[in-house]
């Protein structure tokens, strides 16, 4: 399994990739710091994530309060099973912004 890594897209989304995991989230999150002070949207896409677990998900809701703190909207696409499943587990599942593609439409549920 690879090392974490965000590239941003031609299109502004973030693509992260690699491991979102305990031993590595502090370096992600430092990585992801400089797209909070440059956007203002956020779309985080997980679809290149190999592993993700209670650390990575404890990092996707920091990411949703640094956003909310610096008045940005944020979400997550193409999140992997394994995250909906931990998050599911720990009650998270229902504030998660998750952008669920259907061909040409899609939608962000919020729920609070």
């Amino acid at each position: 399994m690879s090392a974490a890594q965000i590239k941003q897209a031609d299109d502004g989304i973030l693509e992260v990739s690699g491991m979102l995991a305990f031993n590595c989230v502090t370096d992600v999150l430092r990585l992801s710091q400089k797209f909070f002070s440059s956007q203002e949207q956020l779309v985080f896409d997980l679809g290149g994530v190999e592993k993700i677990d209670s650390a990575g998900l404890a990092l996707l809701v920091e990411w949703m309060v640094m956003a909310e703190k610096s008045g940005q909207s944020i979400a997550f696409q193409k999140t992997p099973k394994q995250l909906l499943d931990i998050a599911r587990v720990s009650g998270l599942d229902e504030i998660l912004p998750i952008v669920w593609l259907n061909s040409y439409k899609y939608k962000i549920r919020y729920r609070k």
